[in-house]
């Protein structure tokens, strides 16, 4: 998200306020047997932690991957149920959706799908959820990018106490398989650390 909105909605968790090396990974949008366990192995690799918002259909029909990522210490987020654009639903409807997607994922972090919330909206989740938006997008989802150049905007953009985006879904494969071990390389390679949220 640009730095307008941020300014915009300052209640909302956009960087972790710290001066250590420390760098917050996210992952949107699975789990998924195609690309989950793979990220899950990567991060393995690096001793890297990070947190997962996942959509509560994949997780639904894949427990054993999410079961995996708990067991090997990262986080959960909640995505809406169904990838909901909160710009395009009813409040009600929107709350209802994140309702049916905490059947499955227990965590109390939330991140709106495409970073699109609306103030209403905003006000009902906080009444349960901290919600977590991001500083640092890979952009790893455009198609019109190489893998090189999603790594190339996190080694630009990123600072301590960054939350990337990075997606474990099918249209993000290709890039997040170049850019994911190129970040954890890099910046183990400079001293920072790989944390979850909490």
């Amino acid at each position: 998200m640009s730095f307008l909105f941020a300014q915009l909605l300052p209640s909302l968790t956009w960087k972790i306020k710290t001066k250590e090396k420390i760098i917050y990974l996210t992952f949107d949008d699975g789990p998924i047997p195609e690309v989950t366990p793979w990220v899950l192995d990567k991060l393995k690799d690096y001793g890297a932690k990070a947190t997962f918002f996942c959509v509560g259909e994949n997780a639904r029909k894949n427990p054993d991957i999410l079961e995996r990522i708990i067991t090997e210490k990262h986080t959960l987020g909640n995505h809406t149920m169904n990838h909901l654009n909160g710009w395009k639903v009813k409040t009600d409807d929107y709350i209802s959706n994140i309702k049916d997607c905490s059947r499955y994922v227990s965590s109390d972090l939330f991140r709106p799908p495409y970073g699109k919330i609306r103030l209403a909206q905003i006000r009902s989740v906080k009444k349960e959820y901290k919600i977590i938006m991001w500083n640092v997008l890979s952009k790893d989802y455009d198609i019109n990018l190489t893998g090189q150049q999603c790594f190339e905007i996190v080694k630009r953009k990123l600072t301590a106490g960054s939350i990337v985006v990075f997606h474990d879904s099918i249209k993000a494969k290709n890039r997040l398989q170049e850019a994911l071990p190129a970040t954890l390389e890099y910046f183990s390679n400079t001293g920072y650390r790989f944390h979850a949220l909490t």
